[in-house]
């Protein structure tokens, strides 16, 4: 299925690349892999804000890592000109901003990776890591970064 067909059935539109924050790029291509900068998760344009196991719950995470999801594949469509040369969903690393006892960060990082399962399919299906982290920049409840295969 075509990916942006996909979308369209799903009701995402996705979002003009962001402007970096600090000294980086949004993303660098090496090879057939694509290497995208960390996203905080945003709601209503401004960093979502909060701390899990304190002021959000592992519900609130999980649509803010999905509203990341979102923010990455705007970020792969720009870095592609066309998200079909999307081969594969190599790796994401999710920072979920939480209390030292929160242990549910594998469940927050499940809002994106379902998402780009929903997406990609059998290709969105990819390697993963999930921490627990004192903070994250602008104290953002959530961050996740990724690498993507290229088809050419």
């Amino acid at each position: 299925m075509n990916i942006y067909a996909k979308l369209e059935e799903l009701k995402i539109t996705l979002p003009p690349l962001a402007v970096p924050a600090a000294a980086y790029v949004p993303f660098v291509q090496t090879g057939k892999l694509l290497f995208v900068s960390g996203h905080i998760a945003k709601k209503d344009g401004k960093p979502w804000v909060g701390q899990l196991g304190k002021n959000l719950t592992t519900q609130d995470g999980q649509a803010a890592a999905r509203a990341i999801a979102v923010d990455l594949l705007g970020t792969l469509h720009a870095a592609t000109g066309d998200l079909n040369r999307i081969k594969r969903i190599v790796k994401l690393m999710s920072l979920v901003n939480s209390t030292a006892d929160f242990t549910e960060q594998h469940l927050v990082t499940n809002g994106a990776s379902e998402l780009f399962g929903e997406v990609f399919g059998a290709a969105g299906a990819h390697a993963r890591s999930a921490f627990g982290v004192a903070q994250i920049p602008l104290g953002a409840c959530v961050e996740i970064e990724l690498i993507a295969e290229l088809d050419s």
